[in-house]
């Protein structure tokens, strides 16, 4: 049975996706619906086959084996074996920001990438929490839901600024729209409001899934403390040392990367960590028995 976040994010996406197939429609009538569809197709495919490696090129990672992060391994391999996936191909990313992320089409084709700085103020078993959160993501597909969210959004943003160059020089006319073209008013609304609401609905996406995979990697190492310990440590670590990666990588880390006094919540593209931090706490207390107490 499907649990409430995996009904939340197939609804966002068939909302996602309607609304890119509405932007064309509004932008070019009937053809601009083709055109929406056979783009939206075309994106897709480019990023299912390479999603993963163009994710580990903008973020600077470097495939590492067992005898040069031994520890590491050992702790991916354990993990992926409990989770019944393949163990993903391991990265190390050489920065002294505290993250970690995990990309691949499937759990056949994954890796997870960290930084040296996270490998620097975790102990094993935070470590092993990151670790696990991440093989979450892999284990239930997200890092594939993230990719094809992510092009949606990016496409709408396209479309919308192709229209805002259309209107700047004159390509839009009322006859358009009596001869089942583009609609003016239709264009002038996906310039203003389409690519607001693409990025709140990809916003919803990527922290219901980080809230699934806090979860998923509670369950899977049995003690969630460890991970709300590592996200309140991330989050101290990033606000110290923000990582320098383009903004179109920033939703795959745990931690939002890009934290700064002039990032508005609402457009973060995870949950804040108080709260990420109160989830876990729960989930302790849920499998501990009501008289757990925290430390």
């Amino acid at each position: 049975m499907m649990s409430k976040n995996g009904i939340k994010t197939v609804f966002l996406l068939t909302l996602l996706t309607g609304l890119f197939l509405l932007v064309g429609m509004l932008l070019g009538g009937r053809q601009g619906l083709v055109f929406a569809f056979v783009l939206a197709l075309g994106m897709n495919f480019f990023s299912y086959w390479y999603s993963d490696k163009i994710a580990l090129m903008m973020t600077g990672a470097r495939e590492v084996g067992w005898e040069e992060a031994p520890e590491l391994h050992q702790i991916v391999e354990q993990l992926a074996h409990q989770a019944r996936i393949p163990k993903p191909r391991v990265y190390i990313i050489d920065s002294p920001a505290a993250n970690a992320f995990a990309t691949g089409r499937d759990p056949k084709h994954a890796a997870v990438a960290v930084t040296t700085g996270i490998m620097s103020i975790l102990n094993r078993d935070e470590l092993a929490g990151v670790i696990a959160h991440e093989l979450t993501h892999v284990r239930n597909r997200d890092t594939l839901i993230q990719t094809i969210v992510a092009t949606i959004a990016g496409a709408i943003m396209f479309l919308a600024n192709m229209a805002r160059w259309a209107f700047i020089f004159g390509g839009y006319s009322r006859s358009d729209d009596r001869e089942g073209g583009a609609n003016p008013l239709g264009a002038l609304l996906v310039i203003i409001v389409a690519p607001i609401a693409a990025t709140l609905v990809q916003l919803a996406i990527s922290r219901s899934r980080e809230y699934a995979a806090d979860e998923g990697a509670a369950k899977l190492t049995g003690r969630p403390l460890d991970l709300a310990s590592a996200l309140q440590k991330l989050e101290a670590s990033v606000a110290m040392h923000p990582m320098r990666v383009s903004p179109a990588a920033s939703h795959l880390f745990i931690v939002q990367p890009l934290r700064g006094a002039d990032l508005a919540s609402l457009f973060s593209t995870h949950p804040p960590v108080a709260k990420r931090v109160a989830r876990l706490y729960q989930i302790a207390q849920q499998m501990h028995g009501p008289s757990f107490a925290f430390s």
